[in-house]
């Protein structure tokens, strides 16, 4: 990855008004974050050779809502979800219509370039998570699945 496609990651934040992005391809990984009144800051290295635990939260915090059923197809990138080709099209899918590893489910754009997501799995369509037209960052539930 060059400074020029980093920077467009840095000007996609910005216009979306994401705090945080994190991106692993290849080996590579970045992570970009800011804090409240500046410039994201940007860290990038190997990817980790074992994963890391999680940090129980204090007894004292909130608790947090469950997680919906069902399993994910999460979104594999920072960008805005389109559920149609175009906003005359019909949806790609729809709840209760089954997918297969291959399914186009959505479209993403990041950077100005309309990348065609595909299911990867094979199930039913449970719930569609993200809003069309909408900012997802990556690893955000795109849609729900059994």
């Amino acid at each position: 990855m060059d400074l020029k496609e980093i920077k467009a990651l840095i000007d996609l934040m910005q216009k979306n008004g994401l705090t945080a992005f994190e991106m692993e391809k290849d080996g590579f990984r970045i992570a970009l974050a800011k804090e409240a009144g500046y410039a994201p800051a940007m860290t990038y290295a190997a990817p980790p050779a074992a994963p890391v635990a999680a940090v129980p939260a204090p007894a004292n915090a909130p608790a947090e809502t469950a997680p919906a059923s069902g399993k994910e197809i999460p979104s594999p990138m920072v960008g805005t979800f389109y559920s149609s080709p175009s906003p005359e099209s019909p949806a790609f899918v729809k709840v209760g219509q089954k997918v297969t590893a291959d399914t186009v489910v959505c479209i993403i754009e990041a950077m100005k370039v309309m990348n065609e997501i595909k299911a990867e799995v094979s199930g039913t369509i449970t719930e569609v998570a993200a809003e069309n037209g909408q900012p997802v960052q990556f690893g955000q539930a795109l849609f729900r699945y059994k």
